[in-house]
């Protein structure tokens, strides 16, 4: 099945100008197409490779101006679809990710197993201790926000940017409206839970060189927040309001009030009770826990639905056996 599927890879160039030729040349002859993507670097890596890169199977595609690291795999995918190719991988220029992989990563595709698989450094506990105690943190912090937001709780490492998909997946992506910049893997996880899509997680170990990293940490953080939080309330309102309607969908929004509405009541009799030395009654005890205990129920039988409907289907599937009907 390999042998009939058409391979490509797409690597995004901003200041990999000393590791992108390394990167190139380690790509395996599983590989039929490679788009080096120049996101108006300003070291020229475009330039840099049609110079000095004689693998015929390389094609430069520049940006004019520079659009994020996200808008420049989809520059990448878009010229893969149109050349006929039917599965991508994403592989960063600066060297931290072994093209060696590449065949691990496209088998779940190819097998029907998966639309979508991702690279987790976080499998072989061993391996983690290579990981700088910052990234971990963050790493740890951003994987239990990209679950909430992007409903992929069988999932970890959400910004690990070694990924495949399938071409019929990415024909039915909005390109647009994916983030352009480093949200761009987290806010894919998002659009590809939109579709239903099959996501798989491929183990993997880190790996650090004497790269730099072009993310600053203290400047992302908020944007971050509030991207999470939008598409938390945007998968929300589709998969359980607008596509469908459950049991979750009722226990949601009842949970969230009532424990708001004991948490408020309890807080506002607590301070009427300091400020006037009076005892509370225990039926205002009663009255401010139980809202807040049965909304936390509520709450909690929603996330257990919620993780329970993880897509297992794949997408690619469905539609070619649409297809051929």
């Amino acid at each position: 099945m390999m042998k009939d599927t058409l391979i490509a890879v797409v690597i995004p160039s901003y200041k990999v100008k000393n590791h992108v030729l390394d990167v190139i040349s380690a790509m395996g002859p599983e590989v039929d197409r490679i788009y080096v993507v120049d996101d108006a670097c300003p070291e020229g890596s475009g330039d840099f490779v049609e110079k000095n890169c004689g693998d015929p199977r390389v094609t430069v595609i520049k940006h004019g101006v520079n659009q994020g690291v996200g808008a420049a795999v989809m520059t990448g995918y878009l010229a893969a679809v149109q050349d006929g190719m039917d599965i991508m991988v994403k592989v960063d220029g600066d060297g931290q990710m072994d093209p060696a992989l590449i065949s691990l990563f496209i088998s779940p595709i190819i097998a029907g197993e998966a639309d979508y698989t991702k690279g987790n450094r976080f499998f072989d506990l061993e391996n983690v201790l290579a990981m700088p105690a910052l990234r971990l943190f963050g790493n740890a912090v951003l994987s239990f926000m990209t679950k909430l937001s992007s409903g992929y709780w069988n999932l970890f490492d959400p910004t690990n940017g070694f990924t495949a998909i399938h071409a019929e997946v990415v024909r039915y992506l909005p390109l647009k409206k994916i983030s352009k910049r480093y949200f761009f893997e987290t806010d894919m996880l998002f659009r590809l839970n939109i579709l239903r899509a099959v996501v798989v997680d491929i183990p993997m170990a880190a790996k650090y060189g004497n790269e730099v990293s072009n993310l600053k940490i203290k400047k992302i953080v908020t944007e971050f927040l509030i991207k999470h939080l939008v598409n938390f309330v945007k998968r929300i309102f589709y998969n359980y309001y607008l596509r469908d309607m459950s049991l979750a969908s009722i226990e949601l929004p009842v949970g969230v009030i009532m424990m708001i509405f004991g948490m408020v009541f309890g807080a506002y009799n607590w301070v009427q009770s300091i400020s006037f030395g009076l005892p509370s009654t225990s039926g205002t005890v009663m009255l401010s826990a139980m809202p807040v205990i049965i909304g936390i129920q509520l709450i909690l039988a929603f996330l257990g639905y919620d993780i329970a409907t993880v897509p297992t289907r794949p997408l690619h599937q469905r539609k070619i056996n649409g297809s051929k009907k």
